[in-house]
């Protein structure tokens, strides 16, 4: 594969993405960087259209994943103006950066456990015991906590351009993550804590197969839920942290898979515990998702312009609504897009979590928060 992206334009209509665009001079140019991190080839097809008015132009990329597969004819008829998703070519790692990232992950381990977690030397409990008195209600808590948490994961990610600015995208990612991190942790364990507060409305734990399907629901969630495992990297800010416009995998189904993901986690733990608690927080989380839904087109749009709007013409937030509509036509080999390292990583963390929600329930109780 060429190490490279080789610029065309042709005289073409975009008749598989039910959209159509007069040319401009943004679209007449490869001005991604990080296009061309993503193994990308661009390649370009020439076609008439009698019932045109103006002719458009299209770009045309193919995306290959990174086990070392040919090119398929999939991979010929569909273009891209995005980054192929859960690329993870093993022989351009880095074994430094694999050290930094393990070095930096247990440095900040270290210290939430010692600035936050910990009650003898964190300010965790004191924070849940300062928001407790606010109500006598676990909803309310339940709700202020998932607000504290959104308003300031959304803003700072509402601030990013500017903060990037001013202090640097490692820096920024620092400060993000810094404030995020323990508000996040708070949050989860107060929910575990008190998930059987409130009042009961249904008992369902009882139901033959519930349980299963269930399981099956949450486990599919973590595969919407987590496409940070993309750009591990970035996230810990050993790589300068980007904003990526995915285009491959998931995003094929859904534009926003955290949204959708959250909302099936929300739903199979709402139907299982049953309760006002658990109710009030789907109801905080769902709402902080559908937010980021609008949030996230509007910084894309801010960054990317018309290559977004073109990948929005062909996406869908809806699961499935782009596929069904014709916007969106899966490549014969679609599963492929899947059988990548970054998934593979997702479900052995996923099945993980399942296998240790004890030691995290007795963990979060013995912090008594």
């Amino acid at each position: 594969m060429a190490a490279s992206v080789v610029v065309s334009t042709s005289l073409s209509v975009c008749f598989n993405y039910g959209y159509h665009r007069r040319p401009s001079i943004s679209a007449l140019s490869c001005h991604s960087n990080s296009i061309t991190k993503t193994n990308l080839k661009l390649s370009s097809q020439c076609f008439s259209n009698s019932n045109s008015v103006a002719p458009i132009y299209c770009r045309k990329f193919v995306a290959r994943t990174s086990i070392g597969e040919n090119e398929s004819e999939s991979e010929k008829e569909l273009g891209f103006v995005g980054e192929d998703s859960a690329v993870f070519e093993l022989g351009k790692q880095k074994v430094s950066s694999w050290i930094y990232f393990t070095a930096i992950l247990g440095v900040v381990l270290y210290v939430l456990n010692v600035a936050w977690i910990d009650n003898s030397t964190g300010y965790g409990k004191a924070f849940i015991d300062a928001v407790s008195t606010l109500s006598d209600s676990s909803e309310v808590v339940m709700l202020i906590l998932i607000l504290i948490f959104a308003g300031v994961h959304s803003g700072l990610a509402s601030f990013r351009n500017t903060g990037e600015k001013l202090i640097g995208e490692r820096p920024f990612r620092v400060l993000f993550a810094g404030i995020s991190l323990p508000l996040a942790v708070s949050t989860v364990v107060y929910f575990i804590n008190h998930r059987y507060d409130g009042l009961q409305l249904w008992q369902l734990q009882d139901a033959p197969g519930l349980h299963q399907l269930l399981w099956l629901s949450n486990f599919i969630s973590f595969f919407f839920l987590y496409p940070s495992t993309f750009n591990l990297l970035e996230v810990a800010a050993v790589d300068k942290p980007k904003l990526h416009l995915w285009e491959t995998g998931i995003i094929r189904i859904t534009r926003h898979p955290q949204m959708v993901g959250q909302v099936i986690w929300c739903l199979a733990h709402t139907i299982w515990i049953g309760n006002s608690v658990a109710v009030a927080a789907s109801i905080g989380l769902i709402a902080h998702h559908l937010f980021g839904v609008w949030n996230g087109d509007r910084r894309l749009a801010i960054r990317y312009g018309e290559d977004f709007e073109l990948v929005k013409s062909r996406t869908s937030v809806v699961p499935f609504a782009a596929i069904l509509d014709g916007r969106q036509e899966l490549p014969k080999d679609f599963y492929k897009e899947f059988i990548r390292l970054p998934y593979l990583t997702v479900t052995a963390i996923t099945l993980g979590a399942y296998f240790a929600h004890p030691l995290m329930q007795a963990a979060s109780f013995n912090l008594h928060w």
